[in-house]
């Protein structure tokens, strides 16, 4: 299966380039103040565009066969066969308040021992921590992650880990037990339900939404007669908020 670039990089440019070009035209024609706002305003835009630009035309292959991963990009331009391939790791990251974004998925790769990848390994996979780099950013490319997913699946077998489907395995059932006094079951049950559907999108906006409301109902469930445990249901709507999205950047994810 070939993974295609992404032209979206290249349409932004394409359009942005003009306007950066039209500020910096009208800046010449005014006051000195507005010449040099014009100047900065439209070099940058103009710099962003063209950068853009040589990303989007870069030469950009990622082939994946029963051979391996056939990858050409900035950084590597090589066949990986699947013996200097130790695991892939599809990692969805957790959104960020501040970012304003969903963040793309990352291909994690940890080279074999017998691997001659000379490259950095600047990221931890988030299975056991072990060393690896990040292969490829999945919102670079035009396929959905799903498709890229069912390929990775396919080809590399167990070498592959879909790190989203653990993560959503985990809530997938609630260790929930019932007490005498306890949270409110069908308002707890609905929760989760969104909770769970959140983590199936890559919707920013749904899964901050999620996590508010998973947030908001830890302090307002109510208690009634023959309710969930507090406990547990604090716990696990703890985890469940946590991957759902983060507000700040060092907010933990849940182990």
């Amino acid at each position: 299966m070939d993974l295609h670039r992404s032209r979206a990089g290249l349409v932004i440019g394409l359009v942005l380039l003009p306007f950066g070009l039209c500020t910096v035209l009208a800046g010449l024609a005014g006051s000195t103040l507005r010449l040099v706002g014009g100047l900065i305003v439209g070099g940058l835009v103009m710099l962003a565009s063209v950068a853009g630009i040589v990303e989007a035309v870069r030469p950009f292959r990622f082939h994946i066969s029963f051979e391996g991963l056939t990858v050409r990009t900035a950084e590597l331009n090589r066949l990986l066969p699947w013996a200097e391939i130790e695991h892939l790791v599809l990692y969805q990251p957790p959104p960020v308040l501040s970012d304003k974004r969903m963040p793309s998925p990352l291909l994690l790769l940890v080279p074999a021992a017998r691997s001659t990848l000379d490259l950095p390994l600047t990221h931890s996979s988030p299975l056991d921590d072990r060393p690896c780099m990040v292969l490829l950013e999945v919102h670079d490319v035009r396929e959905k992650t799903d498709q890229v997913a069912g390929a990775l699946a396919r080809y590399g077998g167990s070498r592959f880990t879909d790190h989203r489907q653990l993560v959503r395995q985990r809530f997938d059932s609630a260790p929930l037990s019932i007490e005498a006094r306890g949270y409110d079951r069908t308002a707890v049950d609905a929760l989760v339900q969104k909770g769970r559907e959140a983590l199936r999108s890559e919707d920013f906006l749904l899964r901050l939404a999620a996590k508010a409301q998973v947030e908001r109902a830890l302090v307002e469930l109510p208690l009634v007669a023959h309710g969930y445990d507090p406990v547990r249901v604090d716990a696990f709507l703890r985890d469940l908020s946590a991957a759902l999205a983060r507000f700040e950047e060092g907010e933990e994810e849940p182990g």
